[in-house]
């Protein structure tokens, strides 16, 4: 298991560098393709770039946020029910989410098969490419949801 842990750990971190190192790389070519808007440089290949950058971003920092708890919640309803209850709505939120993103996995898949022979305008990189980081990105926020899963399920037992 140590393993395991060491891999997931490790997984995470390069997860968070390429998202850092993508935002900063979308926020210059942005920047970029802007200061040569000025002078009628036109770069098209900067945009495609860019927005391919922005999806990957997007979705792996979606993952940063949720494996860190700073994603929105909504605890209105369970706030004031037993925290036996409480942690039966979580997990059951939790099972929910891992289906959707099982869904969005499967259908991820059969969407980058699909995009696998379109290219960007400017540049020969196939537009599958972005649909990879939304697969990539809710695989390991299955990843994620099953940790969250494993460490209620390990809280709600110590408690008792």
């Amino acid at each position: 298991m140590g393993v395991l842990r060491r891999a997931y750990r490790f997984l995470c971190k390069a997860e968070i560098v390429i998202c850092c190192i993508g935002f900063m790389f979308l926020i210059t070519f942005v920047f970029l393709s802007a200061i040569l808007r000025f002078f009628r440089v036109s770069m098209s290949w900067n945009i495609d770039l860019a927005m391919l950058l922005l999806a990957w971003t997007a979705f792996l920092g979606a993952d940063i946020a949720w494996r860190s708890g700073q994603l929105a919640g909504v605890d209105l309803v369970t706030r004031n029910l037993p925290s036996v209850l409480q942690k039966i709505f979580q997990i059951l939120v939790y099972l929910i989410i891992t289906a959707a993103l099982l869904v969005i996995f499967v259908y991820g898949i059969r969407l980058m098969w699909t995009e696998r022979v379109r290219t960007y305008q400017s540049m020969p990189i196939p537009y599958s490419l972005v649909t990879l980081s939304l697969v990539i990105a809710a695989i390991s926020m299955v990843c994620s949801t099953v940790i969250k899963i494993r460490r209620c399920i390990m809280d709600s037992g110590k408690k008792e």
